[in-house]
């Protein structure tokens, strides 16, 4: 009899083990843009394989091809017990309405749209502030006058990206020209880096010397381009100085991997919070990128400048326009 109760009083202390680590099991959902973008989904990445290493809690990913496969992914891994379920992209916004409904015992963390569900946090960003600090650089550097934006998929907040750019780029040079281009209309417009140096080229025969892609995987070619036409160019999301030295001016990091390394340690540490987060450059969730790599293309001026403009923005001193407020960019 005693050993029945000992072996029975085992069983539950391993199930109650078992339970217990199940309740950290991390998944992540990639937009279309892929995991390897260089800029968005890998930033997502890099936030998950820092969780890992740091834990040595494994997690799971998924890149959705299409926008149908997104919902799949959030379902499936919701039904074997993933939590938290993060949602790399607004594209996912009814999937995780719907879900999350399906699953409330699972956490969810939706990135750049918001979802009203008890279960659900929702991470944006003031896009529009770092914007503005690539596009102060972006006016002083420019020798033409004249500067680019190529956005990936033509929606509100890509125009929140390009809004913000030309804001700073007026500030730092009023009568600066902006010559802005969309790639697409659908998912497909964050992987077309073709497309991308295609308009790249167009605005550079316009005369722009600086050209900043807000574009995912689409970038890759604007980078590209900018760098074989010589004329200089700007990252987005990730860090993408490294990718051609010397030619990119700097980038407009956007923190989401902070967004996913938070949600995965929350959870781990039982502090997970749902509801509304907005990471703007005060909160540190945007910024732009100095380094060894684009270090001699800034100049002591640039740089002062740039910096003034961050520090004016976190003391509310300097108000960044949200295109999305209005959707529509002062001139």
């Amino acid at each position: 009899m005693i050993k029945t109760l000992i072996s029975a009083a085992f069983a539950a202390s391993m199930l109650a083990g078992t339970a217990l680590a199940g309740d950290v099991k991390p998944a992540l959902v990639y937009g279309t843009g892929g995991k390897f973008d260089k800029s968005f989904n890998e930033a997502a990445f890099n936030g998950a394989e820092k969780f890992k290493a740091d834990t040595g809690i494994a997690y799971r990913d998924f890149e959705p091809k299409d926008d149908t496969q997104g919902e799949q992914a959030l379902r499936n891994f919701a039904s074997k017990g993933y939590n938290p379920v993060v949602a790399m992209s607004f594209a996912w916004t009814s999937a995780v309405e719907k879900v999350s409904a399906e699953f409330p015992d699972t956490k969810f963390v939706i990135v750049d749209s918001v979802v009203e569900k008890p279960n659900v946090r929702s991470v944006v960003f003031k896009e529009e502030e770092g914007s503005y600090l690539v596009g102060v650089a972006a006016g002083l550097a420019s020798k033409t006058g004249k500067v680019g934006f190529v956005g990936g998929m033509d929606i509100p907040l890509i125009r929140k990206f390009e809004c913000g750019y030309e804001q700073g780029a007026r500030a730092a040079n009023a009568k600066i020209e902006v010559f802005q281009n969309m790639t697409g209309t659908t998912g497909a417009a964050w992987n077309d880096p073709v497309r991308g140096g295609e308009l790249t080229k167009s605005q550079i025969d316009q005369g722009a010397d600086v050209i900043y892609a807000a574009a995912g995987a689409t970038g890759i070619g604007v980078l590209q381009t900018a760098a074989d036409q010589g004329k200089l160019s700007i990252g987005v999301d990730s860090n993408q100085n490294y990718l051609h030295p010397g030619s990119v001016l700097t980038s407009m990091v956007k923190h989401v991997d902070l967004a996913v390394y938070n949600a995965f340690t929350d959870v781990k540490d039982d502090k997970f919070s749902t509801g509304l987060q907005v990471l703007g450059v005060k909160e540190g969730g945007v910024d732009w990128a100095l380094d060894d790599n684009n270090k001699p293309l800034i100049t002591a001026d640039i740089q002062a400048a740039v910096e003034k403009a961050k520090t004016d923005i976190a003391a509310g001193t300097v108000k960044v326009h949200d295109y999305m407020s209005d959707n529509a960019c002062p001139k």
